[in-house]
């Protein structure tokens, strides 16, 4: 049987996991979503060419991408410390989590905008539609639910990354995992924090697909 303090202890890492995630989430949408747009924009077949923009941007989309996550985490420490002021803890995470997880969000917003029918693309140009008026009423509307399975996607993804950070005294359920599951060899904790994350995963997945499938007009 759990303690209370063991209890009110995995209560405050699922909070931690869940606050982690869903900030880290949204930053690096702030920052992914605008990046994924040019990349498709910006694409020699896009509608605003720049081919050298869209080379630079590739490269470094895929040379984050390609850095393992704990990696990064220890690689960053020195700008973590600039931007938080402290390397641990769940804010100081956030940062790593961000830096991680935006690339891996504008190549899944990217997937989804290619995915619009080009014809809808040169309808909108041939009535005289600038690019932005293309991006806000074209591309971003028709790709929504694409771009919410993908928003699921990302999250939970992030949910995994915030649970690796507790190698380094990240915060939430994988400091604890841990702790005390691989340090003081409590396994019924440890197997508790799984159980927990999993659950969180299928909540933070449900809520996507059933908002999917809400904003497909198709159906």
């Amino acid at each position: 049987m759990l303690t209370n303090a063991e209890i009110s202890l995995l209560g405050l890492g699922l909070w931690e996991t869940i606050y982690m995630t869903v900030l880290s989430t949204l930053f690096a949408y702030i920052i992914g979503l605008p990046m994924g747009v040019v990349l498709v924009t910006s694409d020699k077949d896009g509608i605003l060419p720049m081919p050298k923009t869209n080379k630079v941007l590739n490269i470094v989309v895929n040379l984050v991408r390609s850095v393992p996550f704990l990696i990064l985490l220890v690689a960053v420490i020195p700008f973590t410390r600039l931007v938080v002021g402290k390397a641990y803890g769940c804010n100081a995470t956030i940062v790593p989590l961000v830096i991680a997880a935006a690339p891996f969000v504008a190549r899944l917003v990217e997937s989804s905008l290619r995915e619009i029918d080009k014809g809808m693309i040169e309808a909108s140009l041939s009535m005289g539609a600038g690019p932005w008026q293309i991006i806000r009423k074209v591309l971003l509307p028709e790709a929504k639910p694409s771009l919410i399975l993908g928003a699921a996607i990302a999250t939970t993804t992030i949910l995994g990354y915030s649970a690796m950070a507790g190698f380094v005294g990240g915060g939430g359920l994988g400091t604890i995992a841990i702790n005390y599951g691989y340090y003081r060899y409590q396994t019924g904790i440890m197997l508790i924090t799984v159980v927990l994350l999993v659950v969180v995963v299928q909540i933070f997945q449900e809520i996507g697909d059933r908002l999917a499938v809400r904003s497909d007009k198709r159906k």
